[in-house]
């Protein structure tokens, strides 16, 4: 069974994105306010997209029979522990150390905050979801293969939801922290 999640669709509303139109992304990296301490968050970012995208792909070669049940349990576990442990650990610095620096510096990130705080607490519950499916699959891989493929169609259901989730929330993360720190040069 599918789990289905109450996840927000639609991106950051115009008026959160006023500053965006000043430093749009394609100008970011040319600007003399964007220093190493962004481009690392930044890096981050992209390394969370890209572990979502190697679970939804590694599930994808499980459940077309092109990656061994031992091999997938392995990788699941890797690259699921990784993602897991690394964006809590992420998300509770931006919720108590990143985030309040932008809201002192700008009153704008505040509208947005709100929308990104409750977005943080929605992937809460959809990477717990993650962690209770995948290591059942694990489980069932050394138990009963055939039952870990089976149960691998949810795990599929969860892994394109995190990819999707992180696509967009990551970049309206971006989209509305990076002009305001470019804009009073935070982060030096």
């Amino acid at each position: 069974m599918n789990q289905e999640f109450n996840l927000r669709q639609q991106g950051l509303p115009a008026e959160m994105q006023m500053l965006l139109n000043t430093y749009p992304r394609s100008t970011w990296e040319a600007h003399p306010g964007f220093r190493e301490k962004t481009k690392n968050w930044l890096g981050a970012h992209n390394m969370f997209r890209q572990l979502g995208g190697i679970i939804r792909s590694e599930t994808e070669r499980f459940l077309d029979k092109s990656r061994s049940v031992d091999d997938f349990s392995a990788r699941i576990a890797h690259y699921g522990d990784m993602m897991v442990r690394n964006l809590h650990g992420h998300h509770s610095w931006e919720d108590y150390a990143y985030f309040p620096e932008l809201a002192a510096a700008d009153p704008r990130f505040e509208a947005g905050l709100e929308i990104l705080e409750k977005d943080h607490h929605e992937l809460d519950v959809v990477l717990e979801s993650f962690a209770r499916s995948a290591n059942r699959v694990i489980q069932l891989s050394e138990l009963d293969e055939k039952q870990a493929y089976e149960e691998s169609g949810s795990l599929h259901h969860i892994a394109k939801t995190i990819e999707a989730f992180l696509e967009r929330h990551l970049g309206d993360e971006e989209e509305l922290a990076v002009p305001i720190i470019l804009h009073h040069r935070l982060r030096g």
